[in-house]
């Protein structure tokens, strides 16, 4: 991950490279966020026996018969009555607030091998697997061959962008307490700086299916200690240049909604959400907002450039310092394209009060503040 080089001013706002502003895609309008739309009903056109069969695979356009883009409302029914699977709405993000969650969050999604099956099939003639030796390779997950030629004990994925902001559960075998995540206790002022953005998806999951935000709130509410501000989030999911293999998200609270939006900067094409089982899918850009019932089966269509993305990229400046050579999936991509989900997790209400009390104090955390004390880097 890269070192951030901004300073702070002596009034503590942060200051930021003039070159992440360049190709930053922004909207010049907003549009209103409208509760009834137009309504679809959709039809399974796969088993869930055919979709488990497919989980960690890849998905491309050509699996949906149609691609959303325009204000949709989307359900299956479920013995006779209508289930939601997704709400999208365009452009409905101030622009305001896209350019702070930009800032907080440009370089929060570091490289990661522990993503399952969202991380897709063992790439063993990609850059990264080249340079080691997969071994028991089992769809998405694989063991390897250390430097002393014993068999790894652990399992592990590719290598992909993606990092947890807001708060975690804890860890038994690691004997970790339900804490910060990485991210935000490493670059907390741009964590908190980026705060408004995740508090506008909270604004359109509350607006569009107040129901399950009531119900997600209240669980929140539980552990305020491990909550994002007053929203029904303790923590978004934040990926760069990720496609995404087949999968069901878990860990999450049961009765809330996935809450999904992207920060683009440069041109692409593709990166499509894609519900297969369904043959549908929805064209999330900036400024957009998808709410989805991460509990269906998801994943994402292939992000590439064309000849036209090619030409517009060039000159755009590199605003990260991965190293190409690593092989990290994503990384030789010129453009951004920064997804963000958001939600409960679930393991976060069985967190001791007492024990988060007591590692917020060793830190230096003050929840009621939003201060760390803990030295930045």
């Amino acid at each position: 991950m890269v070192s951030l080089t901004r300073k702070l001013k002596r009034n503590n706002e942060l200051t930021f490279p003039p070159e992440i502003y360049e190709g930053l895609v922004i909207p010049d309008t907003v549009r209103p966020l409208k509760e009834h739309v137009k309504e679809v009903v959709v039809e399974p056109k796969m088993t869930n026996d055919q979709m488990t069969a497919r989980e960690g695979t890849y998905f491309d356009e050509k699996d949906a018969d149609i691609i959303y883009d325009e204000d949709v409302d989307v359900y299956t029914m479920v013995n006779g009555e209508k289930k939601l699977l997704a709400k999208l709405r365009k452009n409905v993000i101030p622009a305001g607030d896209i350019k702070i969650g930009w800032e907080g969050f440009y370089i929060a999604a570091g490289p990661s091998m522990m993503r399952g099956a969202a991380a897709g099939p063992i790439q063993t003639k990609g850059t990264y697997w080249k340079k080691r030796k997969p071994t028991q390779i089992q769809g998405w997950a694989t063991r390897y061959l250390q430097p002393d030629g014993t068999v790894s004990k652990m399992r592990v994925n590719n290598q992909v962008f993606s990092a947890v902001l807001g708060y975690f559960d804890s860890h038994a075998g690691r004997k970790l307490p339900c804490r910060l995540t990485t991210y935000t206790t490493t670059h907390f002022n741009n964590y908190k700086h980026g705060l408004p953005f995740v508090e506008a998806l909270d604004t359109c999951f509350k607006k569009l299916i107040p129901e399950n935000h009531k119900k997600q709130k209240a669980a929140a509410d539980e552990k305020p200690l491990l909550r994002i501000e007053d929203t029904a989030f303790s923590s978004v999911t934040v990926n760069r240049n990720f496609r995404t293999g087949l999968h069901q998200d878990d860990g999450d609270f049961k009765e809330g909604f996935g809450n999904l939006s992207v920060i683009e900067r440069g041109s692409y094409h593709g990166g499509f959400t894609l519900f297969p089982q369904y043959r549908i899918g929805f064209n999330v850009r900036t400024g957009d907002f998808l709410a989805m019932d991460v509990h269906q089966w998801h994943c994402n269509t292939k992000l590439y450039e064309t000849d036209e993305d090619k030409k517009a990229n060039k000159g755009l400046p590199n605003i990260y310092r991965d190293k190409v050579e690593t092989g990290t999936l994503g990384v030789d991509l010129a453009f951004s394209r920064v997804s963000f989900v958001c939600y409960l997790r679930e393991g976060l209400r069985d967190c001791n009060n007492g024990e988060t009390r007591d590692y917020f104090k060793e830190i230096g955390f003050n929840p009621r503040s939003l201060t760390l004390r803990k030295k930045q880097s």
